[in-house]
């Protein structure tokens, strides 16, 4: 434990310097490839939920302190320690050892502290949480700018959305549909003692998370992990056997591989990063499919496209990722509100050069991973208002998104079953 306890004091401590939790992690488990897979789950828990609760640890340090503590290693450490202490199984008194004997080895002076701040929070713990929850960032483990955007645009839906994007994600499962069938593939699943449902748009849910060597087949291409909310892209831009599609910022590749397991199609899958663009490649070959790869902008087509209109587009252009906190907590405290204006300026540039990509009576699927209405809707009536030779498809959002409630104009809110997405379907005039 002490492993773990350490080595995620000093993830979350380059993180809140601004750095990206998935990236700083990786590198860090680079570092001691020793780790046993148990050390390394436990770390990476310790990592995520921290920061997931980090609005609320925050004030209980600092009742705790009588003065800031100055040096930032320190106080990461009593972070995540407070984390184990309040949300962790761990027993209480091998948690306060392992944080003194920690820092006794680089500041002796420090250990009486450190003992100290962790015994006076199990001894008054209740008060603490009480007092740390009367604000709202202690409440909901969000920047105050954050649960302000939030509230204005759902008013009564705004708290189940902030403490949903604070629970651990579900794991979902898109079956490729060239070589099984969900209910195949679930019987498959009770085999081997994995309990699973069948969710909207045809989403294995999983009872329990798994690790993906644990899933039958897996290797072999039968099933990918991919969020339920995720898997309505493919079926809300209506492909067909034949047609020429480009998704546009393609990678990992999830959106594009369920395309190629809906119909046969000529597709080309986009990214600007190159690297990622490899993890398409990747998925591909576990899943049996083809498509073609091409590393370029999706801002600056005329640096790789062709000149041969595509019948459809799929836009997952670059957000907030505000409806996806529970899988990248980082975000919350990495996030600044110009944010959203600069990704709303992007994503706005993004749709208007793919549009000119087009060919007629084709449709473009506009998605993002966001909450905000700035990114999402706003960002389509910007779009309409320069296009006369575009209208919005509401309709087949309603009939593909009719079993989720919570939808509003394409928009799916964090919950027990998938993440936040929204999606616009934009046909151009023949």
């Amino acid at each position: 434990m002490d492993i773990a306890q350490q080595g995620a004091s000093q993830v979350v401590c380059q993180v809140l310097g601004g750095r990206n939790l998935n990236q700083v992690l990786s590198a860090f488990l680079q570092t001691i490839p020793e780790l046993a897979p148990q050390q390394r789950g436990a770390l990476q828990d310790l990592s995520y939920g921290t920061l997931r609760f980090y609005g609320q640890l925050l004030r209980v340090l600092n009742q705790l302190l009588h003065k800031p503590v100055q040096d930032e290693q320190l106080r990461c450490l009593l972070l995540v320690a407070l984390y184990q202490l309040q949300y962790s199984k761990a027993a209480a008194h091998a948690v306060v050892d392992h944080a003194v004997r920690a820092v006794r080895k680089r500041n002796a002076a420090a250990s009486g502290l450190v003992n100290a701040v962790l015994r006076n929070f199990l001894r008054n713990r209740d008060a603490l949480l009480k007092i740390a929850s009367s604000s709202e960032e202690g409440r909901y483990s969000y920047p105050q700018w954050w649960i302000d955007a939030v509230k204005a645009q759902y008013g009564e839906q705004a708290e189940a959305i902030l403490l949903a994007g604070n629970r651990h994600p579900p794991m979902t499962l898109r079956v490729n549909r060239w070589r099984t069938t969900p209910a195949d593939y679930m019987a498959l699943l009770l085999q081997h003692d994995i309990q699973s449902s069948l969710i909207e748009p045809g989403a294995v849910l999983l009872e329990r998370p798994v690790p993906v060597d644990k899933l039958p087949g897996f290797f072999d291409g039968l099933v990918s992990v991919q969020d339920a909310g995720a898997q309505y892209a493919a079926h809300l831009l209506d492909v067909h056997d034949g047609m020429r599609v480009l998704d546009a910022c393609a990678a990992p590749g999830g959106k594009s591989a369920h395309l190629l397991e809906l119909a046969q199609l000529d597709l080309l899958a986009l990214d600007n990063d190159e690297q990622r663009l490899g993890r398409v490649r990747e998925n591909m070959q576990r899943l049996h499919l083809r498509a073609r790869l091409q590393h370029g902008d999706a801002a600056q087509p005329d640096k790789w496209w062709d000149g041969q209109p595509f019948q459809r587009i799929l836009a997952d252009v670059p957000c907030s990722a505000s409806g996806v906190v529970r899988r990248h907590p980082d975000i919350k405290w990495l996030r600044r509100p110009s944010d959203i204006e600069e990704f709303a300026r992007q994503q706005l540039h993004i749709l208007c050069a793919l549009w000119q990509l087009l060919a007629r009576d084709g449709k473009l699927l506009y998605v993002t991973c966001s909450v905000f209405a700035r990114e999402n809707q706003q960002v389509i009536g910007e779009f309409l208002q320069r296009h006369d030779d575009a209208r919005q498809d509401r309709g087949r959002h309603q009939a593909a998104i009719s079993a989720t409630p919570d939808s509003n104009e394409g928009q799916l809110l964090p919950d027990a079953r998938h993440d936040g997405f929204f999606y616009a379907l934009l046909h151009k005039h023949a």
